[in-house]
This record gives structure tokens, sequence and C-alpha cells, in this order.
């Protein structure tokens, strides 16, 4: 992968200079995993830092044997961060729900870089700020109607992850037992839900391909409250 494919793939690494790419890239360690495999388990997280070049991915809560999914992730994305700062243990895992291909680098190697370049340094920074934000928004519409929290699921992820087509923007199709978890409603209500929304023409579901098709993203912005 060549230096400017790297920074416009992250936007974390959009500000980081030519001498910090390069060496990231020499220091990363390419990943693929296919769907379902753990990508990483409670008792590794705290050991790197790993971005998402392709695919999509869920970190879910453990408790014993039972999980909840809190996060979904995709492409351009990155997770770890949090756990090779504070060094605390984890009691969450993350899940591939499609082919993923990863990068890691080293908790070790990671801190280096960002006490070398002030610029990622600062822009490490602003995304994590605007994690707390886009978490402050959910609490904010936990009290909600089950559709505007759905809404706001998918407007996020499109928002976030979503790839321009002619049939607006498209996101992978994820599992409704997912976008229930993460929206912290049912899964029949989301079930009703999704089959609402495709009654009124804003989104499509293609089994065949896994895509949902956000197309009339404007109402479902208003639905969740974001315009």
């Amino acid at each position: 992968m060549q230096t400017e494919v790297f920074s416009e793939l992250f936007p974390l690494l959009s500000t980081a200079n030519p001498q910090t790419l390069e060496w990231l890239l020499n220091v990363a360690i390419d990943h693929e995993y296919p769907v379902g495999r753990a990508v990483l388990m409670e008792d590794a997280w705290g050991n790197a830092v790993y971005f998402v070049v392709s695919g999509w991915v869920k970190v879910r809560r453990t408790s014993g044997e039972d999980s909840v999914a809190i996060a979904i992730l995709g492409r351009g994305d990155f997770f770890g961060e949090m756990a090779i700062l504070d060094e605390s243990p984890r009691s969450t895992d993350v899940i591939a729900l499609s082919p993923v291909k990863l990068l890691s680098i080293s908790r070790e190697r990671f801190i280096q870089i960002l006490f070398k370049d002030p610029q990622l340094h600062h822009r490490m920074l602003q995304l994590m700020v605007r994690r707390i934000r886009q978490f402050n928004q959910r609490l904010q519409i936990r009290s909600s109607p089950p559709a505007v929290k759905l809404a706001h699921t998918l407007v996020s992820l499109g928002e976030s992850y979503g790839q321009e087509s002619e049939q607006g923007k498209e996101i992978f199709n994820i599992p409704f037992k997912d976008l229930a978890e993460v929206t912290e409603i049912g899964v029949e209500e989301t079930t009703k839900i999704m089959e609402k929304l495709h009654e009124k023409g804003w989104i499509t579901i293609d089994n065949v391909n896994n895509i949902i098709h956000l197309l009339n993203f404007k109402q479902l912005m208003n639905l969740a409250g974001k315009v």
C-alpha cells in the first residue's frame, strides 16, 4: 500500500507526515479473517492498534457465555487505541461480520510514533473526542422511539462507512440481531422497522451481495433527528 492511499483510507492518518506514514507501513502486520472469526479476543486488548482496511467488524461485550454487540466498525476505522493507553483489562472482543482485512501496529511502536509526530497525536485526540460525542448522542436518544434510534444507527453507519452508489449510500447487510443490540432495541422491533423502511422506499436489502441500500438518506436523517 502506498503512503498516499494509506493516508486517504484512514482519517486518523490524514495529518500524519510522510515519514510517519512510511514508518507505520513498514511496521504494520497484515491480517485476514473470514466471517465469524474472532479478530481480537478480550485477553489481547492492549497489545496493538488495528486498522480496518476492508470489511466490517462488531465489537461485543462479553459476560460469561453471553455477548452483546456494542459497536459496528467498517473500512477506514481503527480500534484498540484506548486499551494501549490505559492498559486496563477488557471484557470485549471483536468479531468479523464479513471477510476482513486489517493492519495491526504493536503497542510499543504505536506509542513511539505518537511521541514522534505531534500532528498524529492531535488527530487521534480529535477522533477520540468525536467518539465521545457520538456516544453522548446515543445516550440522548436512549428514550426515543425505536424507529428513531434505528434510523440514527443506520445514518451513523452511512455517514462513517457508506459507499456512494446510484442507489444512494451502501452499507453492509448487518444481521438484524447485531443492529438491534447496537441500537438497544429488540430484534422483533428491528425487523418490523426495517420492513417499514423498505415499504416506504427508504431502504432496500440486497441479500445476494449483502448490502443495505440507504435510498432516501435525507428522510432517514430527518427521522433520526439529525437535520
